[in-house]
């Protein structure tokens, strides 16, 4: 430590801190490097990634969170800051399908980039609503160019920028849901269910949910769905080697306390250890709602107040299963869907009654059907991930955990995985709980707020804080969102508010010390 402290105090560029090393954090630290800034990561957990943890166990290789990698250019754009290309650390594999969906009756729909191949899984299961389905793939494409290339990476920190795009807004019919969207176009309900379920991956409710997140349809067509080799903690590593060829350093099992301030301005952060850094920017990657409510004392927080955090609506969550068998399943695919029972009203239980189901949708993970490093020889390493309310459910997972798995290994056993009881070696869970106590998520909600259109672009938590000067957000509670895309997009919205690093001047204490 001493030795590091001595070469950051001869390092004179400004010197800027990130909370938390989730795939925002990294994003805005390599960012910052290459725009002249000493930087430092804090994280709170004993290694890098926040939601893309790695668990190693048993041989086996898990994925704590995000296994879906679409638009990769946006981590292309990275390494081009360092002058490197991705290619030189991580390898991207196009996956196809992109998801086999299991319908509860044991029909499938193959989802995938190609338009022939669509086209004839939509006429398999409603051959009236193809032409409906072409045109909803057109308004999709719409809905990409105004929200994704001219408003992803664009700081809603005014709210004539918001005022300025109602327009277009109304003309994409933004105030419809994404199942309302939708069904506007075809009238089969298993099919109106494989066009909307896309917000689920990002904590919304496709009933409740903004239908600018129908552009995702057209973001996979255009760029894919890739799974990086090694798995997606591979691009966790590359991230923190271009951050240290900046100079810059990322630090685990550094829990921040607090913001420091002076007035209204933040002036670096406390750790739980009592170490102070001080720093000319602060930008904090740890969920919006927990950096206003917990980092930071109310009497500076001017427009997100603890009422306003308690009256805001919040993403479900998830109860994630990790599980390694000692037999291979050849015929389950990378990603899969299965789709319970019911839909709509699954959705209504999850996130308006906050009451834990009976039934379940759920989405599989194999990431061995790509790459089979990632278990010991003839073994399948799987997660499996359930949406669930929040912690407003009043649940108790401490006892409620092991029957949830239970339950979910059953539907398993009769669906997709025959005999999987008798086949597991190994097995670890994430709850709710897990999500607030492990990762500082209000309400245990996985995706911090949740995306309707009265919390989204303008309304949601700014990149540039509206309270603190020289304070920034980025990861999946500010603008755009969830999703690898939306995280990596919200570091890139730095870029145009983070002022330069030669606006700053230097001083000699501006450096790690202890108190």
């Amino acid at each position: 430590m001493n030795s590091q402290i001595q070469m950051q105090a001869t390092d004179e560029r400004p010197h800027a801190v990130v909370i938390g090393s989730g795939f925002g954090g990294l994003a805005a630290a390599v960012r910052l490097g290459a725009r002249g800034y000493r930087v430092t990561v804090l994280e709170k957990l004993d290694a890098p990634g926040g939601r893309a943890y790695v668990y190693r166990q048993d041989g086996f290789t898990f994925d704590a969170g995000p296994t879906i990698v679409t638009a990769p250019f946006l981590f292309e754009d990275l390494w081009k800051l360092c002058g490197k290309k991705l290619s030189d650390d991580v390898e991207l594999r196009p996956v196809t399908p992109f998801y086999r969906i299991r319908f509860d009756d044991g029909v499938t729909f193959d989802y995938t980039g190609d338009a022939a191949q669509m086209r004839a899984e939509v006429a398999r299961l409603s051959p009236s609503d193809v032409d409906g389905y072409e045109r909803y793939m057109k308004a999709s494409e719409e809905t990409f160019r105004v929200g994704f290339e001219q408003l992803g990476h664009v700081s809603f920190d005014d709210w004539t920028t918001m005022a300025k795009i109602v327009p277009q807004m109304v003309k994409l019919k933004s105030y419809l849901t994404v199942y309302g969207l939708v069904a506007s176009y075809v009238k089969d309900e298993r099919l109106r269910t494989v066009l909307s379920f896309h917000p689920l991956l990002v904590g919304g409710n496709p009933f409740s949910t903004t239908s600018i997140y129908c552009l995702i349809a057209h973001l996979e067509r255009r760029w894919g769905v890739h799974f990086a080799m090694g798995g997606t903690g591979q691009l966790v590593t590359g991230l923190i080697g271009l951050i240290a060829l900046q100079g810059g350093s990322v630090r685990c099992n550094s829990e921040v306390d607090h913001i420091t301030l002076d007035g209204q301005k933040a002036t670096g952060i406390k750790l739980k250890s009592g170490e102070q850094i001080t720093a000319s920017v602060v930008v904090s990657n740890a969920d919006s709602a927990w950096t206003y409510k917990h980092l930071l004392p109310a009497k500076v927080r001017k427009r997100w107040t603890d009422s306003r955090l308690q009256k805001a609506r919040y993403s479900m969550s998830l109860f994630v299963w990790y599980f390694g068998t000692k037999r291979q399943y050849d015929d389950v695919a990378h990603h899969t869907i299965l789709l319970g029972p019911r839909y709509r009203e699954l959705l209504e239980d999850i996130f308006k009654h906050k009451t834990l189901a009976n039934d379940f949708s759920l989405y599989l993970h194999r990431p061995t059907a790509t790459d089979p490093s990632l278990a010991p020889q003839g073994c399948d390493a799987f997660y499996v991930l359930s949406p669930v309310p929040h912690l407003a459910s009043g649940t108790d997972w401490s006892t409620e955990a092991v029957r949830y798995q239970n339950a979910l290994c059953e539907t398993l056993s009769a669906t997709l995985l025959p005999g999987l009881k008798d086949e597991i070696v190994t097995s670890h869970c994430l709850t709710p709980q897990d999500f607030q106590d492990r990762l500082n998520s209000v309400q245990g909600a996985a995706f911090g707020l949740e995306p309707i259109l009265s919390q989204s672009a303008w309304f949601r938590p700014h990149n540039k804080s509206e309270d603190i000067e020289n304070l920034f957000l980025v990861g999946a509670g500010t603008h755009p969102g969830a999703g690898l895309p939306g995280v990596l997009s919200s570091a890139r919205v730095l870029d145009s508010i983070v002022p330069s690093a030669s606006a700053f001047t230097n001083n000699a204490s501006e450096f790690t010390h202890h108190v």
